[in-house]
């Protein structure tokens, strides 16, 4: 495993304005939504907007860094605006070039995120360079899809075949671990309606350490962790999450999760209930 890894998810909304903007429509913010969404649906048969209508309310990572040592933050609309978020989540390429994981990052994260980054006139090269100012990452940069920087799990896994996509929360109640809490419903509009920022961030974040679990089995799996290392930073992600307090809920799931695999019943042998 290359040191340091970035675990990330990112959480959007429809942004109502660009929307409006982008389709000619003079209507009251309440109407807006309603609309875009039918829009959407006669163009695509879908409600899935379009990834440069996608407003980033949140963005959370796990951070690993050189010494193993883990960090989870959130960067979200209760203190920061979208620009000020994406700020703050690119400067990390600026300073360090880990190794990014995510679940459909490619597909979905990375590309809200260079729209959303062109569209607040921001400049981010250590994520985007193609090899035009860093020769080496001609040959080895985040936006290549066979490289290894950026690691997107859902497409990797299914071996680069969309019909093969699957969803993180299947994937991970598969192997044992949480998926989204017991409660696969997608919130996030009332969160942030609501304000209920920890609620969010929370969300986020329970996304990113689904994808950190089953990037440790997918490194099991190709041979780049031993079992002995794995079990190891399966013990140290338990401890880890026992200091954090907000994930007190996901930790008590995964404890009742790794009981349905033969595989994972022994990840909570260290740290029996009390």
């Amino acid at each position: 495993m290359r040191l340091p890894v970035l675990v990330f998810d990112i959480e959007t909304l429809t942004d109502l304005k660009s929307g409006a903007h982008l389709y000619g429509l003079d209507l009251p913010e309440a109407d807006l939504a309603q609309a875009l969404m039918k829009l959407r649906r006669q163009e695509s048969g879908t409600d899935f907007q379009r990834l440069a209508l996608h407003e980033i309310v949140c963005i959370s990572g796990l951070w690993i860094d050189e010494q193993g040592s883990m960090k989870i933050f959130s960067f979200s609309r209760e203190q920061h605006s979208e620009s000020e978020i994406l700020t703050k989540f690119l400067s990390i390429f600026d300073k360090r070039n880990p190794t990014l994981v995510s679940w459909n990052g490619s597909q979905f994260d990375l590309p809200v995120i260079l729209f959303r980054a062109m569209y607040h006139g921001l400049s981010a090269p250590s994520l985007f360079d193609q090899g035009e100012i860093d020769q080496q990452k001609r040959y080895n940069n985040y936006q290549n899809r066979y490289h290894h920087r950026h690691v997107d799990l859902m497409d990797i896994m299914a071996m680069f075949n969309g019909r093969h996509f699957q969803k993180l929360d299947d994937v991970a109640h598969l192997l044992g671990y949480p998926g989204k809490r017991g409660d696969g419903a997608y919130h996030v509009p009332e969160y942030v309606h609501q304000q209920e920022w920890q609620k969010l961030t929370s969300y986020c974040e329970a996304d990113v350490l689904n994808t950190w679990l089953v990037y440790l089995r997918w490194l099991l799996l190709k041979g780049q962790l031993l079992l002995n290392d794995y079990r190891d930073l399966v013990q140290q992600t338990i401890q880890f999450l026992s200091t954090q307090a907000q994930h007190a809920d996901f930790l008590a799931i995964w404890r009742d999760t790794s009981q349905r695999t033969e595989f994972t019943a022994v990840d909570f042998i260290s740290f029996p209930t009390h």
